[in-house]
C-alpha cells in the first residue's frame, strides 16, 4: 500500500480573501474533500489554505456528491477539460456552492465571486481516475461503476 501512497498527490488550494473566515473557507473544502494535512500559507498579502493528500480515499466525498447530485456528465466534462498529460488534472469549484455541501464546477478563479477551490490531482494513469469519480452515463445513469483506483 506504501508504493501506491506515493503514486497519488491530491492538493487543494482556496485563497481566504480579507473578508473571509478562515473556519469557513475550511469548512468549504472540507465538504468536498478531506486532505490529509491542511495549512494556510501567505504569499505577500494573499492567504491560501492549501490542503494535501497522498490517498484517493479524500476524494470519497466528491465522489458521492456527484452522484447525489446527478451531475456526472458535467462532471466528467469538466475533469477531461482540466487533463494535463497522462499523470494531472485540475479541476476548480465554486467556493461558496461548496461551502453549502453541493457542487458547482467553474473553469477559473473569476466565475466564483470569492475564489474557487482549486483541486490538482497527480495520479499515475488520471483517466482512471475520471472513469472512479464521474463514469460516463446513458440517460443519466452510469455506464458502470469502477472501483477506487490504487
Amino acid at each position: 500500500m506504501e508504493g501506491t501512497r506515493s503514486r497519488v498527490r491530491i492538493t487543494v488550494e482556496a485563497e481566504v480573501r480579507p473578508t473571509e473566515d478562515r473556519e469557513k473557507v475550511l469548512k468549504a473544502v472540507r465538504n468536498v474533500v478531506e486532505p490529509e494535512s491542511v495549512r494556510f500559507e501567505k504569499i505577500g498579502s494573499t492567504e491560501i489554505l492549501v490542503g494535501e493528500s497522498s490517498t484517493l480515499a479524500s476524494l470519497s466525498r466528491l465522489h458521492s456528491i456527484l452522484r447525489a447530485e446527478r451531475i456526472l456528465d458535467a462532471a466528467r466534462g469538466a475533469m477531461k477539460k482540466g487533463v494535463q498529460g497522462a499523470d494531472r488534472m485540475t479541476i476548480h469549484l465554486h467556493k461558496q456552492a461548496a461551502y453549502k455541501g453541493r457542487l458547482s464546477f467553474v473553469s477559473s478563479d473569476h466565475e466564483s465571486p470569492m475564489g474557487a477551490i482549486r483541486i490538482t490531482i497527480e495520479h499515475p494513469n488520471v483517466r482512471e481516475v475520471i472513469d472512479w469519480l464521474a463514469p460516463p452515463t446513458v440517460r443519466g445513469r452510469p455506464v458502470f461503476e469502477r472501483r477506487m483506483p490504487e
